[in-house]
């Protein structure tokens, strides 16, 4: 399977997850499916679905733990559980929650409340490296979730550190609960900010499995630092009636609405 298919199908897969749990965030899973795609599907990240606690295993953070169907849906068609599982998220008693949950077999911590990923996964880098392994930590962030405080103590943490086994990978979709980034707390220029906590960053297309492949392909850009791609994204990428739009922040789309978009999205 293609990267392009193993996006679609995380897509197609995350749509009838939140439209038949009647959970929200749809938009934003569907903003990053194509960077879970190529960090799994492209041979980015080193790991084994049939043993989730190797010790050799590459270690990934979703921060942005409201988003987590597509990391699930990812996961499953991985083979860490079997597929069908999908079918129980958001319902009680399923350990797929509505927010990332590391009992879920390759999931490497719960998260919820943002701004707690990061700190963590430079906690981690930082503890492989004085171990001697060459693992790596990424760790996947929202754009509005950089308002966070704890998040800039974390990057000049990193930066101090010579993490260069630390990756950051932003989903920049513009868009947060109340309105667009730019309008609730401004975060441009994030390329010279990055760079200011020594960082090294680059700047992609996040639909463009190309361009992602290449730079996540390439790390560490520069030996000694941190690296951050900013990945620009459209929220609700793939379906005409959600993209750009902040409704599909919260709202769950109703059954009609959920084929129409998988319709949309044709074959994996």
């Amino acid at each position: 399977m293609t990267t392009l298919s193993f996006a679609r199908e995380i897509r197609r897969r995350t749509i009838g997850m939140v439209s038949a749990a009647g959970t929200s965030h749809v938009g934003g899973c569907l903003s990053m499916a194509d960077i879970v795609a190529v960090l799994y599907g492209g041979g980015i990240v080193r790991h084994r679905p049939t043993d989730p606690h190797w010790d050799k295993r590459d270690r990934v953070i979703l921060s942005k733990g409201h988003c987590c169907a597509s990391l699930y849906a990812a996961l499953a068609l991985r083979g860490y559980f079997p597929p069908e599982e999908l079918d129980t998220f958001g319902q009680d008693g399923s350990r797929l929650m509505a927010h990332v949950s590391a009992s879920v077999p390759g999931v490497e911590m719960s998260t919820g409340s943002l701004g707690h990923g990061l700190p963590v996964a430079a906690g981690r880098a930082l503890a492989g490296r004085r171990r001697g392994g060459d693992q790596r930590v990424f760790v996947i962030l929202s754009d509005g979730e950089l308002d966070e405080g704890s998040n800039w103590e974390a990057i000049l943490f990193a930066g101090h550190h010579r993490l260069d086994n630390l990756v950051t990978v932003v989903d920049c979709n513009g868009l947060q609960s109340l309105g667009r980034t730019e309008d609730v707390l401004s975060l441009e220029p994030l390329i010279d900010k990055f760079l200011a906590f020594r960082w090294g960053v680059r700047e992609v297309d996040g639909h463009d499995h190309e361009s992602l492949s290449r730079e996540l392909g390439t790390l560490p850009w520069e030996p000694g630092r941190p690296s951050c791609l900013l990945a620009r994204t459209t929220k609700g990428k793939g379906i005409d009636f959600m993209e750009d739009s902040l409704a599909w922040h919260y709202r769950s789309p109703n059954a009609e609405m959920a084929a129409r978009a998988i319709t949309q999205l044709g074959e994996p």
